[in-house]
């Protein structure tokens, strides 16, 4: 699932900026003498990525000694931090959970939406405390590749651009493909949102119409495979992200299955991020079992709810 290299589709880039990043942020911390700011103690505990723990501290949801909290604020351990009412452990966490999902098409990576869309989140493992946070969104049309992590600081730190992680996916382009058109994809173009480019294409084969090829991107920008080959006249009729830095997207892993990741991937998860890293949490032989047959019948219910365009019924006793 995990792997150091991968010499045949990709190269490796240099990511000197996380160190300076980090060292920044380990200066801004829990050592802090007026404690830790809330978003990213909020963060830390798994409640939720940092971004969006800013959005709830905007929205008035939190509060601290029964003050409401705004944006800047610092909190120690000590003090009581709440959540729509309810108590909030700002605790150090020493466990972590860490997960591998295989995203179909037809799901969002929000929690809940709008158009009432069928969610990532629907599809996971239920989590006794804090929740899960995922790792670099694919949109509705797009396949493959979700990480999950109940340690918000992880996210943080693998989604940030400073960290430079490159995302792989494996993209069906209608059209004729010329070699000035790879150049200028790997060289960069101008998208509406600023300069763009692959740092690496490898031809995927195909024939006719089709082609297939293998992509890279250093940062996860808002449908930016798509937009780069729309940018050169082209159609992405397929798209599916096959790798997240050293994680691979498992062959055995169906679409709409999870898998929870073991100690030595969840290092390999940590080293990507330069963090230290936590041990998973701890499950037993019966909960392991059980976590495999809900992964499985969790894709059985994928493959029929996209095979029918509905939800599966149950049975009536």
């Amino acid at each position: 699932m995990t792997k150091t290299k991968n010499k045949d589709r990709s190269r490796r880039h240099p990511d000197s900026k996380r160190g300076k990043a980090q060292e920044e942020g380990a200066i801004e911390g829990a050592d802090h003498p007026k404690g830790e700011k809330l978003h990213k103690a909020l963060a830390r505990v798994g409640i939720g990525s940092r971004r969006e723990m800013e959005r709830w501290i905007e929205q008035g949801r939190f509060s601290i000694d029964g003050k409401r909290a705004k944006l800047g604020d610092r909190v120690t351990e000590q003090q009581i931090v709440t959540l729509d009412g309810k108590p909030v452990d700002l605790g150090s966490t020493e466990q972590v959970r860490c997960l591998l999902y295989h995203k179909p098409i037809g799901e969002v990576c929000s929690r809940k939406d709008p158009e009432g869309r069928r969610t990532v989140f629907e599809s996971l493992p239920h989590v006794g405390s804090g929740r899960w946070i995922v790792i670099g969104r694919l949109d509705f049309n797009t396949s493959g590749l979700l990480l999950f992590t109940t340690d918000g600081e992880l996210a943080n730190a693998l989604m940030h651009p400073s960290s430079m992680i490159e995302r792989e996916y494996l993209v069906r382009v209608m059209g004729n493909v010329a070699d000035d058109t790879l150049d200028n994809l790997t060289k960069g173009v101008m998208l509406d949102d600023g300069p763009a480019r692959f740092t690496d294409v490898v031809d995927g084969g195909g024939d006719g119409i089709n082609h297939w090829f293998y992509v890279v991107l250093m940062e996860g920008r808002n449908r930016e495979v798509r937009r780069l080959w729309e940018s050169q006249g082209l159609t992405v009729s397929r798209l599916k992200r096959v790798r997240y830095g050293n994680v691979f997207l498992p062959s055995r892993l169906k679409k709409g299955e999870w898998m929870e990741l073991p100690e030595k991937d969840v290092d390999v998860i940590y080293g990507m991020a330069g963090l230290p890293p936590k041990k998973p949490q701890p499950l037993s032989d019966k909960e392991l079992k059980k976590l495999d047959r809900l992964a499985k019948k969790s894709g059985r219910k994928t493959a029929r709810r996209l095979a029918t365009g509905k939800e599966p019924q149950r049975r009536k006793r």
